[in-house]
């Protein structure tokens, strides 16, 4: 039976939208598949982890029946780009086969019940609902995501704290060493206080998928899912259960050091003496004086390195050693000319927010050097 008769790039997009989810090793092997559904000309595309699914649709269809199948996420999508570019492709399935032709190649692959494939079960009722264009929530997640855990075994922290609270929206990640914030706001907006954990996984997968556009992506949250809707995309994830760390009481509000200096200046310092932190060890020694912040780093084999960037600081002389990818994490995903760094002491954490921006937060805890 012809199920999709189109381009070759045509059929890829919708495949790369929700094969991302698609784990390489499973328990079950049906997961490794994505499940295809036509209705005369609309075809849908369905991927699953069963704590994750994707769904998209595209007009690829041909012919007026209703059929559906499933086939090898990956297999598909390595002939499909490996045919040459704008090839007329028709996908056919019969008899436990899905058939691939494209003017002289031929390909043949096993499909499986469609009735054995667990799709997600839908909540019927969202409690909280929000509605954001795709590059505000690309942001948020874009600006905090470097702190997550993975594979902590506090699993609350291998994911993303996210907080609606009438206009405000929270995003925020830990992993026990640092902390990112960040917020928006919402014109008008009456939304209830609702917080959930959102997973690792579902965090970068939206960050792949989300456009930097004005186009609307709709929220849903419940207490056991998130489901976000945007173009012809609808994602579903299980919620991570747990309590979150209180991050108010981890923001710094009575630090009195503070200095303002150049982002990329002190990114290119910090990249440099960086060179020699060994891999196990990523010490690097912050030493501030009016004028200046002088940077060091060392090695087993007792080599160093010391780079000194100006500042606006006249305060007293503060020493504090940090772990130098902690602060290389927030530098790179700035994009800010100026950032802002406040110190209390040499055991206390520090934190780095945008001058005259109360959007955005990172504190990271100092480590003996």
């Amino acid at each position: 039976m012809q199920f999709i008769q189109a381009n070759r790039d045509a059929i890829l997009k919708p495949l790369q939208t929700v094969a991302g989810i698609v784990e390489k090793r499973h328990t079950l092997p049906i997961l490794a598949n994505i499940l295809m559904s036509k209705e005369a000309e609309k075809v849908s595309f369905l991927a699953s982890d069963v704590e994750i699914q994707i769904r998209t649709t595209a007009e690829l269809g041909r012919g007026e029946d209703k059929a559906a199948t499933t086939v090898s996420a990956r297999k598909l999508i390595d002939i499909l780009r490996a045919l040459p570019d704008n090839s007329d492709v028709s996908i056919k399935v019969d008899d436990k086969r899905a058939t691939i032709v494209a003017g002289r190649s031929r390909y043949s692959l096993q499909t499986m019940s469609v009735d054995d494939f667990p799709t997600v079960t839908v909540n019927q009722d969202w409690p909280a609902s929000l509605t954001l264009p795709q590059k505000q929530l690309r942001h948020l997640l874009q600006m905090v995501h470097f702190a997550m855990a993975v594979q902590d075994v506090r699993y609350y922290l291998n994911g993303l704290l996210l907080v609606t609270d009438r206009e405000a929206v929270r995003v925020v990640a830990t992993d026990g060493h640092r902390l990112a914030f960040c917020q928006t706001r919402i014109e008008g907006g009456d939304l209830p206080h609702r917080e959930v954990i959102i997973p690792r996984k579902t965090v970068l997968e939206l960050q792949r998928l989300l456009a930097d556009s004005d186009e609307p992506v709709a929220i849903d949250v419940a207490d056991n899912q998130v489901r976000l809707r945007f173009g012809e995309v609808e994602f579903i994830s299980k919620l991570v259960e747990g309590k979150f760390p209180d991050y108010q009481r981890v923001i710094p509000t009575t630090h009195t050091r503070r200095v303002r200096l150049s982002r990329e200046e002190l990114a290119s310092a910090l990249s440099r003496a960086s060179i020699l932190t060994s891999d196990k060890f990523r010490g690097v020694r912050l030493t501030l004086e009016p004028g200046s912040l002088r940077i060091q780093t060392n090695n087993a084999e007792q080599e160093e390195a010391q780079e000194e960037v100006e500042t606006d600081y006249q305060g007293d002389r503060l020493e504090i050693g940090f772990n130098v990818s902690y602060l290389q994490d927030v530098l790179a995903n700035l994009k800010t000319e100026q950032i802002q760094i406040d110190f209390g002491d040499a055991n206390t954490s520090a934190l780095i927010t945008v001058p005259d921006d109360e959007r955005f937060k990172y504190v990271v805890m100092p480590m003996r050097i």
